[in-house]
Order: structure tokens, then C-alpha cells, then sequence
């Protein structure tokens, strides 16, 4: 994998990924930013919510379930120091579909969570606590 991040001025930058895709990343004002882009720190955010989401759908679709929607809803604290690192991360994921078990909802995130979820399970191994919860919706 790689990726470049490039200053283009003040706190922004925009990063481009291996595969060509661009964000922009910016700080608030009072850091010297306009606040056009993401933080980076809620870039890492995303991306744990972004592959545990890509683990549950595609577990879910893979055991033939008809899900139509899922939404993963993370929250993070942040140490009161520098570096401010997460401490923690909650994901909790809605589910919506015709005839969902809690059972298979709940297998999918655990093997997202355990096995699967490079991101998440990364962070786990640096430290932060990472929990997860889950709620079906019957569409």
C-alpha cells in the first residue's frame, strides 16, 4: 500500500491513496486551518467504522441474509494529553433487513471485531478499547 499527503498551505493537506483517490485534511481555525477538509484523527475514526461496515455487510450477504442497510455509528475518547490518542472506541451497528437473526447480526460483528477488522483490531493492540453493540431493524 501507499499513499502521499501534500501541504498546500495553512493546516491542509490533501491526501491521495495507491488507488487515486484524493481527501482534503484541515484544521480548525484557531490551529491555522479554514476547516475545508477532515481532521486526521477523524479520518483514523472513519476508517475502523469503514472496514468493520465492509466486514458485517459482506458477512451478512455472504450467508445469503437480505440486509438492506447498514449504519455504523462510532464514538471515540481521546487522552486529556500529547499525543491525544484514542482510548477508546465504541462501534454500534443498525442493521436493517427481512427476517434477521440477532444471532447472525451479532456472529458477524464479532468475527469483524476478532478476526477480520485490520483496522480496529490494529488500534486494539495498541491499546485502545475497542466495543462493539448492535441493534436489527426488520424492514
Amino acid at each position: 500500500m501507499k499513499a502521499t499527503v501534500k501541504w498546500v498551505d495553512g493546516v491542509m493537506f490533501v491526501g491521495e491513496s495507491g488507488s487515486g483517490h484524493a481527501v482534503v485534511m484541515d484544521g480548525p481555525p484557531d490551529h491555522g486551518g479554514r476547516n475545508m477538509g477532515l481532521r486526521p484523527m477523524e479520518m483514523l475514526l472513519l476508517g475502523v467504522g469503514g472496514c468493520s461496515a465492509f466486514d458485517v455487510v459482506q458477512i451478512l450477504q455472504k450467508g445469503k441474509n437480505d440486509i438492506v442497510d447498514c449504519v455504523a455509528e462510532l464514538t471515540a475518547e481521546r487522552v486529556d494529553a500529547v499525543p491525544a490518542v484514542f482510548s477508546k472506541i465504541h462501534l454500534h451497528f443498525i442493521v436493517k433487513g427481512r427476517n434477521l437473526k440477532d444471532s447472525l447480526v451479532e456472529r458477524a460483528v464479532k468475527l469483524s471485531a476478532e478476526k477480520y477488522c485490520s483496522a480496529s483490531i490494529m488500534l486494539g493492540k495498541a491499546g485502545v478499547e475497542i466495543t462493539h453493540d448492535f441493534e436489527v431493524i426488520e424492514v
